[in-house]
């Protein structure tokens, strides 16, 4: 009993400082956001990484270059997540970062399928899709309403699907 209401306050005051922080974050201090949005959109243009026709080669198997891109990004984020978790790596703030073990379910593999599947049609991964759009490809929209669509569906289907 005393250990569960010792979490319970952990988590109250864990929450007030993120409602805390947040709240002091607003006006000019949010264009950092957008700064990193912009940095990172000219990367993914200048890199062909929103290309169509890089997505289609990938999915055809015609091309290594986008196996590349993705299998370094995952190299760069185990070895950054080892970096956080044995150096104690803490935020701006000087919070902790806590990374918790995540448990496996078969819905990672219904999901990753939908998803692989919804790439490979419309050649839009959710992250470029603002890149897409940003670069003049504006039938991308379609790419983006249905990602929203289907986030929405799946709040709605949550607590229905295999866990």
């Amino acid at each position: 009993m005393l250990l569960k209401e010792i979490e319970q306050k952990e988590i109250e005051k864990s929450k007030d400082s993120k409602i805390k922080a947040r709240q002091g974050e607003s006006g000019l201090a949010l264009l950092k956001y957008l700064f990193v949005g912009l940095f990172f959109g000219i990367i993914f243009v200048k890199a062909e990484i929103i290309s169509w026709f890089r997505i289609q080669e990938m999915f055809r198997f015609q091309s290594f270059y986008m196996y590349g891109v993705i299998g370094s990004a995952i190299l760069v984020g185990m070895l950054s997540i080892q970096i956080i978790k044995r150096v104690s790596i803490k935020t701006i703030n000087g919070e902790p970062i806590k990374i918790k073990d995540k448990k496996f379910n078969r819905g990672q593999i219904y999901g990753g399928f939908i998803f692989g599947l919804g790439w490979a049609i419309t050649g839009a991964c959710p992250g470029p899709l603002f890149a897409q759009i940003g670069t003049g490809f504006t039938v991308v929209f379609v790419s983006l309403l249905s990602a929203v669509a289907g986030t929405w569906v799946y709040g709605r289907l949550a607590t229905f699907l295999p866990k």
